[in-house]
C-alpha cells in the first residue's frame, strides 16, 4: 500500500494495547539526510481557547506504528499519554463544577 503524507494528515491514532485515542495526525517528521519519515506528531490540546498556547505535542516513532489502515493508524506505545481533558480551577469556581 502506498500512500501520500496528506493521506496521514486527520487519520485517528489509536493504542492497540488498551485502545485509548491519542488525537489525529497533524504534522510528519521527515530526516532529510536519508528521505525517510521519522515520526508522526499530534498536536497539544489548546489551553483555555488558545490563549495560553497548548500542552505538549505528542510525537510517535516510526518503529512505534503497528499499521496504517484507511482512517485509523494503530500503533504500540504505552509510555505515551493521551491529552486528557482538564478543568482550569478558577473556571470551575466560577460556574461551580466542583
Amino acid at each position: 500500500m502506498t500512500c501520500r503524507i496528506e493521506d496521514l494528515k486527520h487519520k485517528d491514532v489509536i493504542s492497540i494495547k488498551d485502545g485509548t485515542r491519542y488525537g489525529t495526525v497533524c504534522d510528519v517528521v521527515i530526516d532529510t539526510s536519508t528521505a525517510r519519515l521519522c515520526a508522526i506528531v499530534i498536536f497539544g490540546r489548546p489551553r483555555l481557547f488558545g490563549l495560553f498556547g497548548r500542552e505538549e505535542d505528542c510525537v510517535i516513532e516510526w518503529e512505534e506504528i503497528v499499521i496504517i489502515g484507511h482512517d485509523t493508524i494503530l500503533v504500540d506505545c504505552e509510555h505515551k499519554k493521551p491529552f486528557a481533558k482538564k478543568r482550569y480551577g478558577f473556571l470551575d469556581n466560577m460556574f461551580g463544577y466542583n
